[in-house]
């Protein structure tokens, strides 16, 4: 019986400094045959004539920038594979990835294949991190899909996927305005309507961290405005297609949504104290910064950190304050404590005393405590 086409397609915005990496991943498989489709989406730095030096290895397709889903069509439609995976143009598939996702989608049903990615650091170098950090489920998902809308349940970011080209025909092509990013959460959020899901439970991919991805860009006021398109556009989709879905596309019954709606009112609780573009150490067990930003102009930066990543707490005072000091000379110019890590001030009382003695505390409410590093106490 003959082996059916995989289709690897790679999805490049302006990323040429990665983009050979993600193109040797793509093309040193262990199955095939795979076809390795590089999407690039307008890019200006010089991804072009990377992709150009492929020749015949590769099949490109050149467009206007358009955004994520717009990739995702435009790659699909020249795609052959049964199989499909879309691959960001700054990850890094195992060799394996392709092999494992084939043998699972097989089996009857089966409409998508998923695997945790490691994370790694803008040279490749590992970050002991997972991504998504909860286990992945599988199996038949549809009741939990339909009783939590769109936080039905966990799934991968891009490249940690692969489809089956069947349920990738009825889905497709995304609505381009609306998911010019996290085009993947359009296909994983309707995949449990559709059929089953199956898991690899060892990471099949390297997910790059670099300062610029663009999903941890993104404020708290944009998600809540995305959850509302979201909504609007999946219940349209599967209205369309006469399947019953009661209020589970709501965004009243999200919790997701109820979550976003208090990241805000966070987020217009620092406003007034933090000017645009002087950047704050967040200090909140990695449960408000992991996922969005609370300021439009400003960037936070976890606490601890390391290779910009959320790095848990610290051993001690003295790693306390050693590493709050490094972020100062590099540049924060506040810190703020939200709710979940006040018990930092009686457990790290040190580090507490020397930031009241030294700097001044402009907000001290239930939900935050804010020091101005640029004022002295």
């Amino acid at each position: 019986m003959e082996k059916p086409i995989a289709s690897i397609i790679i999805t490049n915005y302006n990323y040429g400094r990665f983009l050979r990496e993600a193109i040797a991943s793509a093309l040193n498989q262990t199955y095939q045959p795979t076809e390795v489709i590089v999407v690039d989406d307008g890019s200006i730095d010089g991804s072009q004539q990377i992709i150009a030096n492929y020749g015949k290895r590769i099949i490109p397709v050149l467009k206007e920038n358009g955004g994520q889903g717009s990739a995702f069509n435009a790659g699909f439609a020249v795609s052959r594979g049964e199989v499909v995976c879309f691959l960001d143009a700054d990850d890094v598939l195992l060799p394996s990835a392709v092999e494992k996702a084939v043998s699972l989608l097989h089996e009857p049903n089966v409409v998508k294949v998923h695997w945790p990615l490691c994370a790694i650091d803008v040279h490749g170098k590992p970050l002991d991190k997972l991504f998504p950090e909860k286990p992945l489920p599988e199996g038949d998902l549809l009741d939990a899909q339909l009783t939590g809308g769109v936080d039905g349940h966990v799934f991968s970011p891009t490249s940690g996927n692969a489809w089956a080209r069947s349920y990738l025909k009825r889905v497709l092509p995304i609505p381009e305005i609306h998911y010019r990013i996290n085009a993947d959460s359009y296909l994983a959020i309707l995949a449990p309507l559709f059929g089953s899901i199956k898991r690899i439970v060892e990471y099949q991919a390297l997910y790059r961290i670099h300062g610029d991805n663009g999903t941890s860009k993104t404020t708290y006021r944009w998600q809540l405005n995305q959850y509302h398109y979201e909504m609007t556009v999946l219940r349209k989709f599967l209205q369309e297609q006469d399947i019953q879905i009661k209020d589970a596309f709501e965004c009243a019954q999200s919790s997701g949504y109820k979550y976003i709606q208090h990241m805000v009112e966070l987020g217009q609780e620092l406003e007034p104290l933090i000017p645009p573009k002087q950047n704050y150490i967040l200090v909140d067990m990695n449960e408000w910064g992991w996922n969005g930003q609370l300021l439009e102009h400003s960037q936070s930066i976890p606490f601890l950190e390391k290779d910009g990543m959320y790095w848990g707490v610290p051993s001690d005072d003295v790693i306390a304050i050693e590493e709050f000091e490094r972020l100062r000379r590099e540049g924060a110019s506040f810190i703020v404590f939200g709710s979940p890590a006040f018990w930092w001030f009686d457990y790290y009382a040190e580090f507490a005393r020397y930031l009241r003695t030294k700097f001044r505390c402009v907000l001290d409410s239930q939900r935050l405590v804010v020091f101005d590093l640029r004022i002295s106490a």
